[in-house]
């Protein structure tokens, strides 16, 4: 099986170098056609465990004494029970809430007191927290990151209060967004029962019922060093990194086996499905259309590559086919694009997504993009969109490794997915093989008409005069109903 990490460039290195100076682009298309061989992503990446299972992965960079600490868990949003859906992204809240040698607060107080930075992030499939931090800094790090995976205290008093925080998070993200809404409602249509249906935050009415109990058994059975990938990045050497991971994680006792991630999976689709969403806030609408697909964990070899240059040949950019045709010839829309989710433990989607212009109706929009699809579909893509594709792409992971923050992103959100060290490294060299046959086979076989799901976000319409009722109707509707 293949190796995953196409996605992880394409979501993390086009937000980077999206506004790279145009020297520095034309400079790295010179370099890539220039080279013989595709380039190897974190060619001096080094690996090894210890023995209470932890996996870590060395990326040394030179160039400044500094250093990006990471510590991913094999867990995310779709690893939890039924009925206690958000419970992963609650315990990464309540991981800094302190421990029995470091009170709550004490951690981000030291990350700030020393000029650093921190952070941390749920996604369904691995939880992740970091630190950059000075290089003489690195030791104190691990030692905070590793007593909080053994000696995480829990009382109602911080477990409380801070799901009512939770609760505020999804009310200012989702409940108050109409896109975030339809989001929603778009993951549990697309998902028929893989729990990626499920939201992240969690559904409210389940949240409001997460308890210091579940939130001790999820720690418990999945924070353990067996159960995550440790991943330092910057001015260090394999064996620096190594001395200190013993002396500090190696101290960690495993204290649960989580065992296999066996998900539910979803059927075949067997139509296809449509979501309409009106709100008064919408001021822009947009359409998004998705179809179900492998990953890179579950794809067969070649095939989650050639969806890539699919999506770089579709919507990557302002010469890809969906931009050009909606956007730049018939100017039916605002924005448009395309891309792949590769970087998923369990098979996922590939989707596209278009804004129109004033007048423009969404369905107007969705006829086109479906021409274009079955374009490719039945007649291919040219040499030269594939080669500009393959140039791109490429593109983006010599410059992810430009940052050390984002090659330890690469590599953990790998690991914590299927991934390998090796399948990072070739990846380049993976998409440089795909074929033009390859890409159409691949529009064909999944961008099929009855497996997509269809949802619009529109405004509200805006009522007028005319719909108000009649004076004589409004009088019959107040008039109470007689008693019995």
């Amino acid at each position: 099986m293949p190796s995953l990490a196409a996605a992880t460039f394409l979501a993390v290195g086009p937000a980077l170098f999206a506004g790279a100076p145009a020297a520095l682009a034309e400079t790295g298309t010179k370099a890539i056609e220039a080279a013989e061989k595709p380039p190897v992503v974190g060619a001096d990446v080094s690996t090894f465990t210890l023995d209470n299972g932890l996996e870590v992965v060395v990326i040394p960079d030179r160039r400044a004494p500094v250093v990006t600490h990471m510590i991913w868990y094999k867990v995310g949003a779709a690893d939890e029970k039924p009925g206690v859906s958000g419970i992963a992204h609650f315990l990464e809240h309540l991981m800094f809430k302190g421990t029995k040698a470091h009170p709550t607060g004490e951690f981000s107080a030291t990350v700030a007191e020393i000029g650093g930075e921190e952070n941390a992030f749920t996604s369904y499939d691995y939880t992740a927290y970091y630190q950059k931090v000075s290089k003489q800094n690195l030791e104190l790090m691990m030692s905070f990151e590793a007593d909080r995976m053994a000696n995480l205290v829990l009382t109602d008093e911080v477990v409380l209060p801070e799901r009512d925080v939770i609760l505020e998070e999804r009310a200012s993200r989702v409940d108050n967004s109409p896109a975030a809404r339809l989001g929603e409602a778009f993951d549990a249509a697309f998902y028929v029962q893989h729990p990626y249906g499920i939201p992240i935050i969690g559904w409210r009415h389940e949240m409001e019922k997460l308890s210091r109990d579940d939130a001790i058994a999820f720690y418990n059975r999945f924070y353990t060093p067996n159960n995550a990938v440790l991943v330092v990045a910057g001015d260090v050497t394999a064996d620096e990194v190594k001395a200190l991971a013993e002396k500090t994680y190696g101290k960690v006792a495993r204290r649960a086996d989580p065992g296999p991630r066996i998900r539910p999976t979803d059927p075949k689709p067997m139509a296809e499905r449509f979501l309409t969403l009106r709100d008064p806030q919408v001021t822009q609408p947009s359409v998004r259309r998705a179809w179900p697909t492998p990953s890179y964990t579950t794809a067969k070899d070649g095939e989650a590559e050639a969806l890539d240059v699919l999506a770089e040949v579709l919507g990557g950019g302002s010469t890809s086919r969906i931009y050009r045709s909606l956007v730049v010839d018939k100017k039916l829309a605002a924005s448009a694009g395309a891309w792949y989710q590769g970087t998923s433990l369990d098979d996922t989607r590939f989707s596209v997504y278009a804004s129109p212009r004033p007048g423009v109706e969404l369905d107007a929009l969705t006829d086109e993009i479906d021409a274009i699809i079955r374009d490719v579909a039945e007649n291919g893509i040219t040499d030269e969109e594939l080669a500009r594709a393959k140039r791109t792409i490429v593109a983006d992971a010599i410059y992810a490794q430009d940052s050390q923050a984002t090659l330890a992103r690469i590599f953990g959100a790998a690991l914590t997915t299927g991934g390998t060290v090796e399948g990072v490294q070739t990846w380049p060299a993976r998409i440089d093989e795909v074929t033009a046959k390859e890409v159409r086979e691949a529009a064909k076989t999944y961008l099929r008409n009855d497996y997509a799901v269809t949802a619009q976000l529109l405004p509200a319409p805006v009522k007028t005069a005319a719909d108000a009722p009649k004076d004589g109707a409004d009088a019959a509707a107040r008039k109470p109903e007689p008693k019995s």
